[in-house]
């Protein structure tokens, strides 16, 4: 462990936050100030807007320690939301480890998608999540569909586990189910919404992804093959299978694929698309329906 500073240059949170963000800064972190505020709130056991109000609050040599500890890692580069365990989703907490990917804020694009495109969201629907991960799209959907059902997918048993305790967590475990399985194969019947979020980083560009990346996520959450379109590949028969008539499907895509991808989906049988672009401006999510559902 690097010591931070001498005690008497961390005596107050103003000091610690100012040393602990040069230091992050120094270790290539965009966001030093915000990451060593939260930080040093975890380390308190304190609410970051509390520490902005009380700049003058000293520290004991416990919590010096514990803020030392923290920062450390973050200057390794894993992200803030590893080491707390847990990251915000459509204003939710869930749970992560390293089994499962960190959702991302672009992902949401997929989430806002679906529910723009539903007409009545009081009504019956069985929501199929393929790749599931944490849960974090399909329990995000359940939250906002009272009546909907749904069954996350996923081929990490680690990752259903943590899945699993993110619905008990949010009250949703009684209309979330999990499965072992790669991807739809083992599964039949028709499903009004198909949701997936697919490896789809191509192998090459693995190398070059952040090291909060590609040091933290699971690898198996992240290489799409050669040119990342492997899970797609396996992915659009299942879902022109599984798809119920008038169903509709959603598919978070790498911001060059919106094409290749709709093609796969519209040689598999798909004939209705949709495209949404998420904060930056990069087309995120492509939506498919069929011959019964026109996607708007």
């Amino acid at each position: 462990m690097t010591a931070l500073a001498s005690k008497e240059d961390n005596d107050t949170v103003a000091q610690a936050l100012a040393t602990g963000a040069a230091r992050l800064r120094e270790a290539g972190v965009e966001a030093g100030r915000r990451d060593a505020l939260l930080l040093l709130a975890t380390a308190l056991g304190a609410d970051p807007d509390m520490l902005r109000l009380r700049p003058e609050r000293r520290l004991d040599a416990v919590e010096r320690s514990a803020f030392e500890v923290l920062l450390d890692r973050r200057a390794g580069r894993e992200p803030v939301s590893r080491i707390l365990g847990t990251r915000e989703f459509w204003s939710l907490p869930f749970k992560i480890t390293c089994d499962t990917l960190d959702p991302r804020p672009d992902s949401e694009t997929l989430v806002e998608a679906v529910l723009t495109r539903l007409g009545d969201r009081t009504a019956p629907l069985d929501i199929l999540d393929l790749g599931t991960g944490s849960g974090c799209l399909l329990l995000a959907l359940l939250s906002e569909l009272p009546a909907a059902r749904g069954l996350g997918v996923d081929i990490s048993e680690a990752a259903l586990k943590v899945a699993r305790e993110n619905a008990a967590a949010l009250g949703l475990g009684r209309r979330a189910d999990f499965l072992c399985a790669p991807w739809g194969a083992a599964l039949g019947g028709a499903w009004q919404v198909i949701v997936s979020n697919p490896p789809y980083i191509l192998s090459g560009e693995l190398p070059d992804l952040a090291l909060e990346v590609q040091d933290f996520d699971p690898p198996l959450a992240l290489a799409g093959g050669p040119d990342g379109l492997d899970a797609y590949r396996a992915l659009a028969p299942e879902i022109a299978r599984l798809m119920a008539p008038g169903g509709l499907a959603a598919l978070e895509i790498g911001t060059t694929q919106i094409n290749t991808v709709e093609t796969l989906l519209r040689a598999a049988g798909l004939a209705e698309f949709g495209r949404e672009r998420d904060l930056a401006g990069n087309w995120r999510c492509l939506l498919a329906g069929n011959a019964a559902r026109p996607v708007d």
